[in-house]
């Protein structure tokens, strides 16, 4: 079990800290249920077990921040504020979703909340954070641009190109490698002459250093540490959360490349019992409280898969709907000259 250290964080950051993992893991064994329903179609991708990342990082993020995800971004959506309805209904393809329903599972995105996808191409949104940050650095902004991704995009040669320039131009870029060993099917060590990712982050001239993803209180540090220093002019700062997936890699994944027992041993080091019963046993929280952030994010999943059936379908009359332009008119002709 982990060996939790409150260390510059007080009881209700921590009692937050695990509410915020609860509404992540309910609402993703909802969406695995609703997968075998055939409620939500296509790819999905989820994110049980490494739910102390995006709670420790969301947590030290301001609403002024930019958030980028992966496409296992429903629990970094969902604790940026976007309402769980627009979420679920995007995840059913209905028009009240945060995409319109054009999106789905993997494109999630909102951008009155600052949160740029969902992004289904690996390493493909590392150059748009880096675009966020300077766009925010000519106009005199100010904020931080939070970037996850995971261990196989620094494969990518987006990854080489994101944090070269980042660093030359000295962005406000928070990157956020969630390391859960396993590109698809691929483990670290067979991907990567050189798994120390910081080390090799490092080599962009940056900050760059490794912290336990299982641990969220140690994330939250991390986090509140890295945007500290970014806001402070810094530049640009790498950060490693050693994490894992429960679940295979997506719900057509067999997940044949580990085995159970490895599984089994991370399961050991699930980080919302853990949390929980550390809580209870430092008297920093009581069962009815855990109890009552259980029963909130149960009823909130509730309302939002409610919602997301009773949402309706985009009108055929919209398919073509940011996908060709308008047709151009004579008056229309010239117009932008």
């Amino acid at each position: 079990m982990n060996c939790f250290r409150l260390d510059g964080l007080d009881d209700a950051t921590a009692l937050e800290l695990l509410g915020d993992m609860i509404r992540i893991r309910v609402f993703e064994e909802r969406c695995a249920e609703l997968y075998a329903d055939a409620k939500i179609r296509g790819f999905l991708h989820l994110y049980i077990g490494e739910e102390a990342v995006a709670a420790g990082v969301m947590s030290a993020l301001t609403p002024d921040d930019n958030v980028l995800a992966t496409y296992r971004e429903h629990g970094h959506a969902l604790l940026r504020g976007v309402p769980a309805e627009s979420i679920m209904a995007e995840m059913f393809g209905k028009a009240t979703g945060c995409s319109g329903g054009r999106g789905g599972s993997m494109h999630l995105f909102d951008a009155e909340r600052r949160f740029y996808g969902g992004n289904a191409i690996v390493g493909g949104h590392l150059p748009l954070a880096v675009g966020l940050a300077l766009a925010d650095k000519m106009v005199g902004r100010t904020g931080v641009t939070a970037c996850f991704f995971g261990e196989g995009a620094m494969a990518e040669g987006e990854f080489h190109e994101a944090l070269n320039m980042a660093a030359l131009w000295n962005l406000p870029v928070l990157f956020c490698c969630e390391n859960n060993r396993y590109a698809m099917g691929t483990s670290l060590e067979s991907s990567e002459s050189q798994v120390d990712l910081a080390i090799k982050a490092a080599a962009y001239s940056m900050p760059a250093w490794a912290v336990d993803g299982m641990d969220p209180l140690e994330v939250a540090r991390a986090a509140r540490h890295a945007t500290g220093m970014i806001t402070a002019g810094s530049g640009p700062v790498f950060v490693e959360f050693q994490t894992y997936r429960f679940r295979a890699h997506s719900m057509f994944d067999p997940d044949l490349y580990r085995s159970t027992e490895e599984v089994d041993q991370w399961k050991q080091r699930d980080p919302i019992p853990a949390l929980a019963e550390w809580l209870v046993e430092h008297g920093r929280a009581d069962d009815i409280e855990i109890a009552a952030r259980w029963e909130a994010a149960r009823s909130e999943t509730d309302r939002a898969a409610a919602a997301a059936e009773a949402g309706p379908l985009e009108p055929l009359e919209g398919l073509t709907d940011h996908v060709t332009a308008p047709a151009r008119t004579p008056d229309r002709i010239g117009a932008g000259r």
